[in-house]
């Protein structure tokens, strides 16, 4: 039996780092499943992780994880999906590296995932993104770098991690401005920038340090601001924007509700979900449809160009025979 030790440091090396150039955030999650698993299991046959084979990892444990995630940590079903998701590409990696154990990692591979409740997406409307951009003290150097994330965020639709990466050299100003990043599945796409947007970007850098390699939304220190950073300064923007705004406070406003917010706006304006994908740089164009679902305005429009249906009460049927008559007025 392989030894689970150097199989799983060759899918990390192999696989996630040679062959898919997995992102720093993938392999993070990855490890951050593995550690959670290999703890459990400790816990559950007293086997240390560098001693554990896969046949200790069989589908009773591995369903015993996915299910003490949700009951002990209070993990969604969403996020035992996700777990799941990583330790399927793991066991599928081993699938043809250790033969001998493939009856116990095809009764892994069977573990279904676990059926989640499909909300609609969240946005704000535009006079909530409005009173939320303008809530910033742009009179302090980090009101003016919120103001401008939470503009940017809103108009290109960037995901939290892409606003956090951006640098100085992301930007391109000119003619046609427009923005660089490196998103999901190190995929590049270039987004065009509204000259209002270009004008306020090229500002702000004339505020930053000559360095093109360096962070376009720097902490006060200079270092590259976090994701739980970015979380943050949108909480307590929201806050303040609330006084000017009451019906933000009905809201639970993230960095993804300002993505969803700029697909909002993008489908308002007529632009097809095929080209929303490609600007979000959705890999499935079925993930944009979404926001279809979410649209309740669209849905309006829709309704208001249906034929109307003649609402004219129906007539009275008349019983043709006496027997059935007489049944029908009991």
């Amino acid at each position: 039996m392989t030894d689970l030790a150097p199989l799983l440091q060759r899918f990390f090396t192999d696989k996630l780092d040679r062959h898919l150039n997995a992102s720093v955030h993938t392999k993070a999650a990855y490890a951050d499943t593995f550690r959670l698993l290999l703890g459990y299991t400790q816990k559950a046959k007293g086997i240390a992780p560098s001693a554990l084979t896969l046949a200790d990892l069989d589908a009773d444990l591995v369903g015993g994880f996915l299910q003490y995630l949700e009951t002990e940590r209070g993990n969604s079903a969403a996020t035992r999906n996700t777990r799941r998701a990583a330790l399927r590409s793991f066991f599928t990696y081993a699938s043809y590296r250790a033969p001998d154990a493939i009856a116990t990692i095809s009764q892994v591979l069977a573990i279904p995932a676990k059926r989640t409740k499909k909300t609609l997406v969240s946005f704000l409307t535009h006079a909530e993104a409005e009173a939320l951009v303008a809530a910033p003290d742009t009179s302090t150097w980090i009101g003016k770098r919120d103001r401008l994330l939470l503009h940017l965020a809103i108009q290109t639709g960037l995901r939290v991690s892409e606003l956090a990466s951006l640098r100085i050299d992301s930007i391109q100003i000119g003619p046609h401005p427009q923005l660089e990043c490196l998103g999901k599945g190190r995929k590049q796409r270039i987004i065009p920038l509204r000259k209002n947007t270009a004008a306020i970007v090229a500002a702000w850098i004339k505020e930053l340090p000559p360095a093109p390699a360096n962070p376009l939304f720097p902490t006060s220190t200079g270092t590259q601001l976090t994701r739980a950073a970015i979380g943050k300064l949108v909480t307590r923007h929201v806050k303040a924007a609330t006084k000017q705004c009451p019906p933000l406070a009905e809201k639970n406003v993230t960095p993804h509700t300002l993505r969803h917010t700029c697909a909002m706006s993008l489908l308002h304006a007529g632009i097809d979900t095929a080209s929303i994908a490609l600007w979000l740089g959705h890999t499935n164009i079925q993930t944009t449809q979404i926001y279809l679902h979410a649209d309740l305005e669209l849905k309006r429009r829709s309704m208001e160009r249906m034929p109307v249906i003649d609402d004219r009460p129906p007539a009275r049927y008349q019983a043709s025979d006496a027997l059935i008559a007489f049944l029908t007025n009991r």
